[in-house]
């Protein structure tokens, strides 16, 4: 197998079970139509469709028991370099079940990290850095890690020039901003949470994550869901308007456009074009019953099909179309 360009973390990764069936009774007995179960977690989600879009990929987090093996032996079947580090606890399971009501979740806490399993992925992690260009770190933190672990990620990642890409909410968000990550990808909520306040109005948010890039975060990724997304720098703010599709399962379209990101950044792309990848991916997933999945076909379509605006003064009448 060849280098790798791109890693993935997914710490607190899952085995995915989705159950379908046509009506889920409380208290009743539920016969399940069809099963699905996928190796899961922000990161993997990423891992896949990365993959799927012709890249090789280091991927690295934590893995244990039963549940841990499921994933490595899944993982086998793709173009991969597996890094993942072995844990005494049991990699957890996340349960959706979909019917005519819904999707109703039932998502596990996930295994306590123990310090030595700490220290063992710093060490996997510092010699990945030494191996490719650019990481995307995705997801929650298990149970042992605490809150500013990504921020440490991040100044490891930026002293060996590699660029992190950082998908996370909450405090594992704000907690790791000092370590200037490459890119952050919020969506509204997570946004308004990072910057400590709610607002709906498009041209705060656009401020307020330029603030963010003065102080050291080259890109910030804001996605609208349906609406598109916003790629904010220090200097530019860029809109990505992107046509509607039929939405079978929005599930990992944010997961998907990082992917679509990173793969477009990584082959040297215009950035506009980048931002382009970016929401095709994102549209892709969502077309696609599979979580985390692309239709790459799907994709080079849509490329061409997403118009991407620079606005001027943040406010789209004052704008002019860049691609």
């Amino acid at each position: 197998m060849g280098r790798s360009v791109i890693a993935t973390v997914t710490l607190n990764p899952a085995i995915d079970v989705r159950y379908t069936l046509s009506q889920f009774q409380i208290g009743g007995v539920n016969r399940v139509s069809s099963i699905e179960k996928t190796p899961g977690g922000k990161g993997l989600n990423v891992t896949r469709v990365l993959s799927g879009l012709g890249n090789q990929v280091t991927c690295t987090g934590f893995l244990g028991g039963k549940n841990g093996e499921w994933i490595q032996n899944q993982l086998s079947h793709m173009n991969l370099h597996d890094h993942f580090v072995s844990i005494q606890g049991e990699t957890r399971s996340c349960l959706a079940v979909l019917s005519k009501g819904g999707q109703t979740e039932i998502l596990e806490p996930g295994p306590v990290i123990g310090t030595d399993e700490i220290e063992r992925f710093n060490r996997m992690f510092a010699y990945i850095m030494d191996t490719v260009d650019f990481v995307v770190v995705s997801g929650s933190l298990p149970r042992g890690i605490p809150n500013d672990f990504y921020k440490g990620l991040s100044e490891k990642a930026n002293q060996k020039g590699v660029r992190m890409l950082l998908d996370t909410s909450g405090p594992a968000l704000t907690d790791s901003m000092d370590g200037k990550p490459f890119l952050i990808k919020p969506n509204k909520d997570e946004f308004n949470d990072l910057i400590g306040r709610k607002t709906n109005s498009k041209s705060d948010m656009l401020q307020q994550a330029q603030s963010i890039c003065q102080k050291g975060v080259p890109y910030v990724l804001l996605s609208l869901g349906g609406e598109g997304a916003f790629l904010v720098s220090e200097n530019r703010v860029l809109f990505a308007r992107i046509p509607n599709v039929n939405v079978v399962n929005p599930v990992g379209s944010g997961d998907s456009m990082l992917a679509g990101f990173t793969h477009a950044y990584s082959h040297g792309y215009p950035i506009e074009e980048v931002l382009k990848w970016a929401c095709a991916c994102g549209m892709s997933n969502a077309m696609l019953e599979k979580t985390g999945s692309i239709n790459p076909v799907h994709v080079k379509r849509f490329v061409k099909e997403i118009d991407v605006i620079e606005m001027i003064g943040g406010m789209e009448d004052e704008s002019y179309r860049v691609f």
